[in-house]
């Protein structure tokens, strides 16, 4: 039985829903929902014109619909009255084959028809830059071979252990850290799951970091 997202909200105070997809250059697109609205979203999905994202089409193609995936349901740790949402996206009563979420489903279902459970565990790794993007952010962060440099890392624990936690938080199971082989370069590992989980995780990971690094 799916999960009711108006009760949920209610539960969790939840204001808002972030009502989110992929395109083919892995940017996050959305729309925020509020509450009250959420369970006609539920239903009928989320309104977008698939032109104005990299998803192959044009002004001629209909506006599509991003029916919310309540099983992805995740609460932002740093702003818990809002919860992010990944969506399928839906046009002329079919599957857009263009979304990436709606193509892994696909080989999913073959795999699990052929007796397979897929899984996949991902290495996140990201640079954390300065706020005008001209530079990285640590100025002393300059060795030539910077990979597992513990200084360097700890410069920056304030971001990473924030990150952590949330992952933690979120039932994650974060479990290592380091700095990457680039300067200003970072790796965050946590426990593999079935493949649109770990894929949800990532996209979904990728929004936390920049929300919390900025």
């Amino acid at each position: 039985m799916s999960k009711n997202l108006a009760a949920i909200a209610k539960q969790k105070k939840i204001k808002y829903f972030l009502i989110s997809f992929v395109d083919l250059f892995g940017v996050l697109r959305a729309k925020l929902v509020p509450a009250r609205a959420i369970a006609g979203m539920q239903r009928d999905g989320a309104g977008f014109a698939g032109f104005a994202a990299w998803l192959d089409m044009t002004p001629a193609d209909p506006d599509m619909f991003g029916i919310p995936d309540p099983d992805s349901l995740t609460i932002l740790p740093w702003k818990p009255e809002v919860a992010w949402l990944a969506a399928d996206l839906w046009m002329g009563g079919k599957e857009v084959e263009a979304s990436p979420r709606v193509a892994l489903k696909r080989q999913d279902a073959l795999a699990r028809k052929k007796g397979y459970r897929l899984k996949t565990g991902v290495e996140c790794e990201f640079i954390i830059i300065n706020p005008d993007g001209t530079a990285i952010s640590d100025e002393r962060d300059i060795q030539e071979k910077p990979c597992y440099d513990q200084s360097a890392l700890m410069r920056r624990y304030d971001v990473i252990s924030e990150i952590c936690d949330s992952m933690d938080a979120l039932g994650w199971g974060p479990y290592q850290n380091d700095h990457e082989d680039a300067n200003g370069q970072f790796e965050m590992n946590f426990e593999y799951d079935d493949c649109l989980r770990t894929a949800d995780k990532q996209a979904f990971f990728k929004f936390m970091v920049k929300s919390i690094a900025e």
